[in-house]
């Protein structure tokens, strides 16, 4: 390997390999439910939501509502991303490097829905980490699973992302 940043961006991930970290994604509402529902133009699901709610019935998330959370902060402002435009939290073993990354892919595994009113866990771990080389030169992929947990630690969905790590400053050609 000829770039010295796609060196430390595999070292640092085959330390953190198999390392879990947790992150409490708090207690969903109806609301966070039904906002997101309304980002999908889904009308049916936010009268539904509504009416179990006023019912006081169990209100479950729509389907992907925690696969398409990228994170349950607010957010950095816009000065705090990488260049790459990526919070720090979505990049993996790259802090302080010149690399750039783009998502190579997502596969989603719904097991449960959440239930709005119950807290939710994410376990996060980047699970793969492999050198290689295409066209366009070399390039890192970094295998990252985050389970989704109920307050029982039950599964209630799993999410296995892969991200492409490039080397910024152009020496990796």
């Amino acid at each position: 390997m000829s770039s010295p940043a796609l060196e430390e961006v595999l070292a640092r991930a085959r330390e953190l390999i198999g390392q879990w970290r947790d992150e409490d994604c708090g207690t969903p509402t109806v609301k966070d439910f039904c906002r997101y529902a309304a980002a999908l133009n889904d009308g049916g699901y936010i009268r539904r939501a509504r009416a179990l709610e006023a019912d006081g019935r169990p209100v479950e998330a729509p389907a992907l509502f925690l696969a398409a959370t990228m994170s349950w902060e607010d957010g950095p402002p816009e000065d705090e991303l990488r260049p790459d435009g990526l919070a720090r939290r979505e990049s993996p073993c790259t802090e302080g490097l010149p690399v750039r990354q783009v998502h190579g892919g997502q596969s989603v595994r719904l097991v449960r829905p959440p239930v709005a009113g119950a807290r939710i866990t994410a376990a996060r771990a980047v699970v793969s980490a492999r050198h290689k080389r295409g066209r366009s030169g070399e390039f890192v992929l970094l295998g990252v699973r985050t389970r989704f947990l109920s307050p029982d630690g039950g599964e209630l969905a799993a999410v296995d992302e892969t991200i492409v790590v490039l080397d910024a400053t152009g020496g990796d050609r």
